[in-house]
C-alpha cells in the first residue's frame, strides 16, 4: 500500500501528518469537554439522554407494566404476572455510567492521504475526542484497535486511567501497523472488517454506545448482518473517514505516490482506471449510508482535511 503525498503535504511536518503521538491525543481532553455526545447519536425512536429500551445487565429496574407487542420475553416479570393474572414486563433504565466502546480501524489502507492527515491519524483523533468526551460525561471507556494482523479489545473501565490506556493502545497499534507495512508491504491481510465486527459482537455488552471509525474497506453482507445484530442491543455510530482523492477524481496529470522508500507515478489520463477506482469508493459509501439508514444508525462522514472537533459537533 503506497502513501500519497502532494507538495503541500510533504512540506508540513511529516510526524504530525502520518502518525499520532500520545501527547497529541492527551491534549484533546480540553476541546473534548465541549462535546455533547449524549444527544449527538441518539437513534430515532429513542427517548434521548440515557433512557433506553435496551435490556440486559447493567440496567436499573424502573417499573413493571403490561406486556406490549415487541417486548423482550426475557424481561417478563413472572411474579407480577402471577399476582395480577395479566402479563407484565420489566422496564429498565440504563445506569449512569454507560459503557462506551470505540472501534478503531488501523489497517494498512488507513495509512494514506493526499491532503490533510493520514486517515489513521484522523481516526485516532476522533477516537481520542470521543474517549475524553465520554470520560467527561462519567461513562466507562473501552475499545477495539485492529490492524491487518492484530485485533485487540479493551474492557470498559472508569476514569482518566481508562482513557490513557485506550489512547496508548491506539498509538501502539498505529506503530505496529506502520512497521508491518514496511517489513511486508504485500502481505495478505488476516484481520478483515467482518472479523473485527465478529469480535466486537462478543466483547460489547447490551446497552453500550458503540463507535466504529473506519474507511470500511471490505464491507459486505456479513458486515451488515453483524451491524444489525449489534444495533438490536446497542446504540451504534458509524464514522466514515476518507481522503478527498477517493471522492473526487484528480485533474489530468502525473501524480507521485510514495511510502518513503518506494515511488510510483500514476498517469491520470487513464480515465477508465480512474473511473473504476472512484466507482469502488462511491459504491462503498452508498452501501454504508444505506445500511445506516436501514438499521437506524447514526452516520458521520469525515474527510482527512476536516476538523474532527467540528465534525463531531
Amino acid at each position: 500500500m503506497f502513501f500519497a503525498k502532494q507538495a503541500g503535504l510533504a512540506k508540513a511536518s511529516a510526524s504530525e501528518l502520518v502518525s499520532v503521538s500520545l501527547k497529541t491525543l492527551i491534549d484533546l481532553a480540553r476541546p473534548a469537554a465541549g462535546l455533547n455526545l449524549k444527544h449527538s447519536a441518539i437513534r430515532a425512536g429513542q427517548s434521548g439522554g440515557y433512557v433506553s429500551r435496551f435490556k440486559g445487565r447493567g440496567m436499573e429496574f424502573e417499573e413493571a407494566r403490561i406486556y406490549q407487542p415487541g417486548d423482550d420475553i426475557r424481561s417478563i416479570d413472572w411474579r407480577v404476572t402471577a399476582r395480577t393474572g395479566k402479563t407484565h414486563t420489566k422496564v429498565f433504565r440504563e445506569e449512569r455510567e454507560r459503557p462506551v466502546f470505540i472501534s478503531v480501524d488501523n489497517r494498512v489502507a488507513m495509512h494514506f492521504a493526499t491532503r490533510g492527515v493520514f486517515k489513521s491519524v484522523l481516526a485516532a483523533k476522533l477516537a481520542g475526542l470521543l474517549a475524553w468526551a465520554a470520560q467527561h460525561h462519567g461513562d466507562r471507556i473501552g475499545g477495539q484497535i485492529f490492524t491487518a494482523d492484530v485485533c485487540r479489545e479493551l474492557k470498559p473501565q472508569n476514569g482518566r486511567h481508562a482513557v490513557l490506556r485506550f489512547l496508548n493502545a491506539i498509538v501502539c497499534g498505529s506503530d505496529f501497523s506502520r512497521r508491518a507495512t514496511e517489513v511486508a508491504p504485500t502481505a495478505a491481510p488476516t484481520v478483515t472488517l467482518e472479523q473485527a465486527l465478529a469480535r466486537l459482537m462478543f466483547h460489547v455488552r447490551p446497552g453500550s454506545r458503540v463507535y466504529m471509525i473506519s474507511d470500511f474497506r471490505g464491507i459486505n453482507d456479513q458486515v451488515e448482518n453483524y451491524l444489525a445484530k449489534l444495533s438490536r442491543h446497542c446504540e451504534v455510530v458509524l464514522i466514515f473517514v476518507y481522503d478527498p482523492l477517493e471522492s473526487h477524481l484528480p485533474e489530468k496529470g502525473r501524480y507521485r505516490f510514495t511510502d518513503g522508500k518506494r515511488d510510483v507515478v500514476i498517469d491520470t489520463g487513464d480515465l477508465q482506471r480512474l473511473l473504476k477506482y472512484q466507482q469502488h469508493f462511491t459504491q462503498r459509501r452508498y452501501q454504508l449510508e444505506q445500511i445506516a439508514k436501514k438499521l437506524g444508525l447514526a452516520f458521520i462522514q469525515c474527510s482527512t482535511t476536516d476538523n474532527p472537533i467540528q465534525r463531531l459537533r
